[in-house]
């Protein structure tokens, strides 16, 4: 008889138990969610893991790397878009607004420069990037002969986020002792700003319309504002969305394309300030090629 009640007294509980969840589930005062079938706080709530300590006597070997990112490839997609932080984006934001908003909000900071010593400021730089371009023009004669130079205005289209096509990354890639691998570590971050001038055209010629790169700012990678701030912003998955990555886990997994731009050299210069074309793309290939063999060459014998 006891073992009876006892039975009637459990099954009361779990009956009541789940009455009382059914009527939170639908509970009229809690705050209603129109846009997901579920809470998605994970990401609000994340934060960076710092790098593991490392110390100088450690380092055997390492160089300097600076890399071009191009969101237009297909496969770095997921960085460009959306471009808009409000119309349908399903709660995503793209890496260029993640960035620029923290910067403008003073959350975190940025530098003119890939040495991180010049701070950058938000309304100069942007404003910069949309302000016309006065650049020198040479008079000449009707015999073609120079006879002076002058002021040509060129008007630059309006800033706008949608612009920045790509970014740069400064990192290091050095070797451990302590275990005898090669790593690498991302310092810096840059988004680069694509600035388009117009030349309007007289005697009925057509207009005149040229684009070129500009570095926006670099933004610090060791800085853990920064990193809480990438971690926190989801990257979107096509296979699946509800995949819990962020910008943060895309650099470390190192899940980009990507190509090299710049090792460091006695000359302090680019790939791009000495050759062009196809030799340009065959250095990149070169130098990347070379990094991964320096640690598969310290074990032969």
């Amino acid at each position: 008889m006891k073992k009876l009640l006892f039975g009637i007294s459990l099954f009361a509980i779990a009956l009541s138990g789940n009455v009382v969840n059914a009527q939170d589930i639908i509970d009229a005062d809690d705050e209603p969610n129109f846009t997901d079938y579920y809470k998605k706080e994970n990401f609000q709530g994340r934060k960076a893991i710092p790098y593991a300590y490392l110390r100088e006597s450690d380092v055997v070997w390492e160089t300097a790397i600076w890399r071009s990112v191009d969101f237009r490839e297909k496969f770095n997609q997921f960085f460009y878009f959306p471009t808009s932080i409000t119309d349908n984006t399903q709660g995503r934001i793209n890496i260029a607004n993640t960035l620029m908003r923290a910067w403008e909000n003073g959350d975190i900071e940025a530098f003119k420069d890939d040495d991180l010593k010049v701070p950058a400021d938000f309304a100069v730089q942007t404003k910069a990037l949309g302000e016309p371009v006065v650049s020198e023009v040479k008079v000449e004669d009707e015999d073609g002969m120079l006879v002076g130079t002058g002021d040509f205005n060129y008007d630059t289209l309006p800033y706008s986020i949608e612009n920045i096509f790509g970014m740069k990354l400064k990192e290091f890639w050095y070797i451990e002792k302590q275990d005898t691998r090669q790593k690498v570590r991302i310092v810096a971050l840059s988004l680069v700003y694509n600035r388009c001038v117009t030349r309007g055209g007289t005697d009925g010629a057509e207009e005149e319309r040229t684009c070129r790169s500009y570095d926006v700012a670099w933004f610090p990678m060791n800085d853990m504002r920064v990193r809480n701030v990438l971690v926190k912003a989801n990257a979107y998955d096509e296979r699946n969305n509800a995949a819990q990555r962020s910008y943060d886990d895309v650099f470390i997994d190192r899940y980009f394309d990507s190509y090299v731009v710049r090792e460091s050299n006695r000359f302090n210069r680019t790939i791009a300030s000495y050759t062009v074309g196809e030799d340009a793309i065959l250095l990149s290939q070169e130098i990347e090629n070379r990094i991964f063999d320096i640690e598969s060459d310290m074990w032969e014998y």
